[in-house]
């Protein structure tokens, strides 16, 4: 395995952690009694597996269901100085009930300190104003650091690149935990921004929001061989020294194997990685421009569709038009219809963690005055239709709604 230093946590911290949100029973809270001996035993050995392969970050939160409870279970087998513990609480707007729930992940891992805590899901203003506030979820925090159960303080989020970077410009936080891959690479300013403060910055689910990866289509196969599609955005992302290491959640003990092809490349990947990068990218702007008839139109698309989109708030019906064309863009590009319809169809129900609204109606909107900075303002509504076309269906809910 190999590690980098964590900004200023100092941890050394290996390039791929074990995310503790797909290897649980349940979503929901469940008493130990409750909890199979089989879903126990295969928690278990894909820790221990984990831990043999150097994977010693252990990453989990109260809003993971029986994870935490169960994780409880293994870690007094485990060597605690050697390991990096992870948890995450999502804010409150009454202090007193957060840390009630901070204390409820304590007295469900059986631990004495937790080596990262995470403000789990600052994804819009209100959230991260009752962090920061007087009094707030942050406060507490900082007073169980006070008291040496808790080493080191970071946040995760789902929020618009604008949102995360004031969080980070805070400087209030040791590390972040985001979103950013090679078919989503909007967040990269927050990333250096994080670097420049000498936080630690963990990447969620590469495999699965990073693109459904782990079940790629035909095209993207073709287009990342000799790798997997799973291997090359790994490899894409380590390949930037900002990123210090990438979530595996890992639902059984074999879902480490593909990921670990990526460690010997490591040392030698620019070469591998600009070739796919540059076939990534012909073969999009190829089918652009089938789509558009026009090549200097698809090559410009390719590089500046996003500039000037308006924001989902301020869009007729709270369409989120960036996150509709983002999908548009991948399912023509490459054929990643899944991946397009599992996203486009949490809308309507993603809250705060997806937001904005599917696209039954578009006929109903006028996006003239929303659409007014994009420069390709008159393809965008034809394009919205289609993607609902291609990719509606039945609406979909994130893993851990009840």
């Amino acid at each position: 395995m190999e590690y980098r230093r964590f900004g200023r946590t100092e941890l050394a911290m290996p390039v791929f952690s074990c995310g503790g949100m797909r290897y649980q029973q349940s979503w929901q809270d469940q008493p130990l009694v409750d909890i199979t001996t089989e879903n126990q035993l295969n928690l278990e050995s894909t820790i221990r597996r984990a831990m043999e392969l150097g994977i010693n970050h252990i990453e989990t939160a109260r809003g993971y269901g029986t994870s935490e409870i169960q994780l409880g279970q293994v870690l007094p087998r485990l060597p605690r100085q050697s390991l990096i513990l992870q948890t995450k609480v999502s804010p409150r707007e009454d202090p007193v009930e957060f840390e009630q729930t901070l204390e409820l992940s304590f007295a469900k891992l059986g631990v004495d300190y937790i080596d990262l805590f995470g403000l789990h899901g600052i994804n819009n203003e209100e959230l991260l104003n009752f962090c920061l506030r007087p009094g707030g979820c942050l406060e507490i925090a900082q007073r169980f650091q006070s008291q040496g159960r808790i080493r080191f303080i970071g946040f995760s989020t789902h929020a618009p690149t604008q949102l995360i970077l004031q969080a980070i410009h805070t400087n209030q936080f040791d590390y972040v935990n985001l979103h950013w891959y090679y078919f989503n690479q909007t967040n990269w300013s927050a990333i250096e921004a994080a670097s420049q403060k000498d936080m630690g910055v963990f990447i969620i689910s590469p495999s699965d929001k990073g693109g459904r990866l782990y079940e790629p289509s035909q095209r993207l196969r073709e287009l990342c061989s000799p790798l997997s599609p799973m291997v090359f955005n790994d490899l894409f992302c380590l390949s930037h020294p900002q990123v210090h290491t990438l979530s595996l959640g890992a639902a059984r003990v074999g879902d480490f194997e593909e990921h670990l092809k990526t460690i010997p490349l490591l040392s030698g990947s620019l070469n591998i990685l600009s070739e796919i990068q540059e076939r990534l990218q012909s073969a999009a702007i190829a089918r652009f421009s089938q789509r558009f008839g026009d090549t200097p139109l698809a090559n410009s698309w390719f590089y500046h569709w996003a500039d000037g989109l308006p924001r989902w708030q301020d869009t007729p019906g709270n369409i989120n038009i960036p996150v509709m064309l983002w999908l548009w863009n991948l399912l023509i590009a490459y054929d990643m219809v899944e991946f397009g319809r599992n996203r486009y169809n949490l809308f309507d129900n993603g809250g705060h963690w997806f937001p904005g609204n599917r696209l039954p109606q578009v006929h109903d909107f006028d996006f003239s005055d929303c659409l007014v900075n994009s420069p390709y303002q008159h393809l965008i509504p034809e394009l919205l239709i289609e993607t609902h076309q291609l990719l509606g269906g039945e609406g979909v809910h994130r893993l851990s709604h009840p």
